[in-house]
């Protein structure tokens, strides 16, 4: 009989990690807290599959931009001054992975670029329809630092194997002619692409279901326990309103935390370190819904750097615009002031695209100090953790599911 492992977790990276296990043979059980698979940070996110973005933030200007916003409640980045020791330990930690600057990007970059034919490889052979975009991702900078600035990254980046091509104003509005306004430069990588994580997940968790996965919804893990012939794991079972109304009990031969920004408990619970904080991230998508709004809202995705705002175009009738970065610990409130200025920027950039029509979304990013991923093995035979992708997630959960299910195979 085949080995049976347990998935915590149905967002990108857990759903992502039960399919490669199914493919490698396996017996598979995903358990998630919500009732569906891809709730939480797979619902709405900005929808970019870019190597392009792999810069990590740990950079003394970041920080020093982090100080400057605090008292502005529109700010890109925005640090609450609430303090408590998981985030002060948090961005401590940030700090020290500075002067791991420009090896963590050059690794997030060579990891996209492995990643992107794993999850389309998924996608082709499941058939599954995300509304993926083959345009790619033109970056855009307004002033000369910044634009000096993206220079340096360029280096970096394509010293993990991604090559872009530096455009002026001239070729920004070429390439993509509903945009409005003048920029100093940018660049334009067109190997990235978008597409819609909320479909892509629950397609591929359909295919997991056809290959034989169980999926326990509705239940939060308690406990991971030793059993006598490998692990157990308690589940707490929730009801529609929200109450306990059993405990489940699974043995498995082993167990991958794939639980966003549960991870750091869980990885508590079992003796291990993982400082995974929520750093909170918005959306909003913006409905298409007459002739003119489809023909003038933009089909390339944008990073506009100065504004940390991204765009996607997810089909016919929808534009997700997302972006800023919050740390407010373990809050899921949806703040106007947050939602404003992307409706903003929209209606500058696009104006003759109408917003009376938005969905705004909040969710927590489950990020590391360093923002790379944690795909390793724990200090307890038998678990092993696939998590902690910050704004990656999306981006890189094809190869870091396929590294962590190489680890099980190697290990059970």
């Amino acid at each position: 009989m085949s080995k049976h492992v347990v998935v915590v977790g149905a967002g990108i990276t857990g759903v992502t990690t039960a399919y490669l296990l199914l493919r490698q043979g396996l017996q598979v059980t995903i358990i998630d807290a919500h009732r569906y698979p891809a709730m939480e940070t797979s619902f709405a996110n900005g929808g970019q599959l870019s190597a392009s973005n792999a810069e990590v933030w740990n950079h003394w200007s970041n920080v020093i931009k982090g100080l400057a916003w605090m008292l502005r409640r529109d700010a890109p980045l925005l640090v609450h001054p609430k303090p408590n020791w998981h985030k002060a330990s948090w961005m401590a930690e940030f700090i020290w992975n500075i002067r791991n600057y420009e090896a963590n990007t050059i690794a997030t970059t060579r990891l996209a670029i492995a990643a992107r034919n794993e999850l389309l490889a998924m996608a082709e052979y499941e058939q599954i329809d995300f509304d993926h975009e083959r345009r790619g991702i033109l970056h855009i900078y307004r002033t000369k630092r910044s634009y000096e600035h993206a220079l340096r990254v360029n280096d970096l980046l394509r010293k993990g194997g991604l090559e872009r091509k530096a455009v002026s104003d001239e070729e920004i509005h070429a390439i993509e002619p509903a945009l409005h306004g003048r920029f100093y430069g940018g660049f334009f990588t067109q190997c990235d692409s978008t597409g819609d994580i909320h479909k892509f997940t629950r397609g591929l968790a359909r295919a997991c279901e056809r290959h034989g996965a169980k999926f326990r919804t509705d239940q939060s893990v308690r406990a991971i326990e030793n059993s006598a012939n490998g692990l157990r794991i308690r589940a707490a079972a929730f009801s529609a309103d929200g109450a306990k109304s059993s405990e489940d009990i699974v043995d498995a031969d082993g167990v991958v935390i794939c639980a966003g920004t549960a991870s750091r408990k869980l990885a508590r619970s079992v003796g291990d370190r993982l400082n995974v904080y929520p750093v909170k991230g918005y959306s909003i998508t913006v409905s298409l819904s007459n002739d003119s709004t489809k023909a003038t809202a933009p089909w390339v995705s944008l990073l506009d750097d100065d504004a940390k705002i991204v765009t996607s175009r997810l089909g016919l009738d929808r534009l997700r615009v997302a972006g800023t970065a919050e740390l407010n610990d373990f809050n899921n409130d949806i703040s106007a002031a947050r939602i404003k200025p992307l409706i903003s920027w929209t209606r500058r950039q696009f104006p003759e695209v109408r917003t009376d029509n938005v969905v705004p979304w909040a969710g927590l990013r489950p990020m590391l100090p360093s923002m790379m991923p944690a795909v390793r093995a724990s200090r307890r035979p038998r678990i092993f953790y696939n998590t902690g992708h910050g704004h990656l997630g999306w981006t890189l959960a094809g190869i870091t599911a396929r590294m962590v299910v190489n680890l099980v195979s190697q290990q059970l």
